[in-house]
């Protein structure tokens, strides 16, 4: 169990439902999906032509010119919601403004499971088309996947412990629980953690379309990412960021902060399976679901909501379900859900919005809907808050992220209390 307590002060969020956290979490409660035709390219010849792309994202407000020009798109979400999170939080974008603070134990934990993709492509056609001699010499620095914790400690002067994790869709649940334990073994006083996506790019479609691993209801975006329900045919992908200021609970009280919620557990494991396929048993999940309960001490009949990680996949939603149910029995008496058919799925950055809105679940004593939920699956038997919100009192909320190589990710949160 952890020595010192870790609260949370502050979150940012980009994403294709809002680019604040209040508009974020209405449109989760409010079941308004953000799934459309995708924009960014032309996707008539693919067989997958939708995807939850971010709307109304102004860079200017948040950087230079020439600055924006030297971020991948997926380092501007991120240093876009780092921005929001701290203001949030009480804290000037710049924390080298903000009075009392050491530096030094503040750290970043801002990751991607793809990383700078757009800015690859783009250098590759320079490549072929120009020659090597014209390639940029930003291109690694702009791709590599732990750069956004890099210029989110160099715009804000952040020199405490500084990395990025990397496991595909449990990107952001590790580097959000990462975060916590640097906090909780006294390395840092302060962390900024979450994760970021942008990957709605002809290569990134095309490589999980021909996974077959995404739905193909061109006709009906606004219903294509459907959680549990029987029909469905597939994630659909989306992009954005979601960053979280966690604080040690003494750090945050010494400067009169407003505590959202408290991280009290942690859990990771691996399937040790197959690189895209869950355990069939569901083992791998529920032994991450049990080592964050043991983290936060906790029973499992004390956690009142859970966020699934819920694809809208064949063998997620159906492997994920038994996982579910061997921790918390066969009918679990806590809340479920998942909020990907709102948002679809954000790979990286997924773990760290939907951690925000375990957070928010508790603020508001709500649960958020699995929207688009019409015809029951005999194999996903949970009662998964279909299609409307539900008022409750929400003490814990529990966050799962599921990863490409088994890489199984937990967050407990809770509500705050001294």
């Amino acid at each position: 169990m952890q020595k010192r307590r870790v609260v949370v002060t502050g979150a940012g969020v980009i994403s294709c439902v809002g680019n604040t956290v209040k508009d974020f979490w209405d449109s989760l409660v409010n079941g308004r999906c953000g799934i459309g035709k995708i924009t960014r390219f032309d996707a008539s010849g693919f067989k997958t032509a939708i995807a939850g792309e971010v709307k109304n994202f102004d860079p200017d407000a948040h950087f230079p010119v020439k600055e924006a020009r030297r971020l991948d798109l997926f380092c501007q979400y991120a240093a876009a919601a780092a921005d929001d999170a701290l203001e949030n939080a009480g804290f000037p974008r710049d924390l080298r403004q903000a009075e009392n603070l050491d530096l030094t134990r503040v750290g970043v934990l801002v990751s991607s499971g793809i990383g700078g993709l757009g800015t690859l492509c783009g250098q590759y056609e320079t490549l072929l088309e120009k020659g090597p001699d014209r390639i940029s010499p930003l291109l690694i620095p702009m791709m590599i996947g732990n750069i956004a914790s890099g210029n989110i400690s160099i715009r804000t002067g952040a020199g405490g412990p500084n990395y990025g994790i990397v496991t595909a869709c449990s990107t952001a649940t590790h580097s959000i629980g990462e975060a916590f334990w640097c906090i909780g073994r006294g390395d840092a006083d302060m962390m900024l953690c979450g994760g970021s996506e942008a990957a709605i790019l002809p290569i990134g479609i095309a490589g999980f379309s021909s996974m077959h691993a995404l739905s193909r209801r061109n006709d009906d975006p606004l219903h294509a990412s459907r959680p549990f329900d029987r029909d469905r045919d597939g994630f659909v992908m989306s992009e954005g960021a979601g960053v979280m200021i966690l604080e040690e609970l003494g750090h945050a009280e010494r400067r009169g902060a407003k505590i959202l919620a408290e991280v009290v557990g942690f859990g990771a494991s691996a399937d040790a399976f197959h690189i895209t396929s869950p355990a069939p048993d569901g083992g791998g999940a529920a032994r991450a679901m049990r080592a964050a309960l043991d983290c936060a001490g906790m029973r499992p009949e004390q956690v009142d909501y859970i966020n699934a990680h819920g694809t809208s996949t064949a063998l997620n939603d159906k492997y994920e379900t038994l996982a579910i149910k061997s921790v918390f029995g066969a009918k679990p008496g806590c809340a479920v859900s998942s909020t990907k058919g709102t948002t679809g799925h954000a790979l990286g950055a997924a773990g760290a919005l939907e951690s925000i809105a375990c957070v928010q679940a508790i603020v508001s004593s709500t649960v958020p809907p699995t929207i688009n939920y019409e015809t029951p699956d005999p194999e996903c038997d949970l009662d998964v808050t279909p299609n409307e919100a539900r008022s409750r009192r929400i003490d814990t909320a529990l966050n799962c992220n599921l990863g490409f190589g088994g890489q199984n990710g937990i967050l407990i949160f809770k509500r705050f209390e001294k």
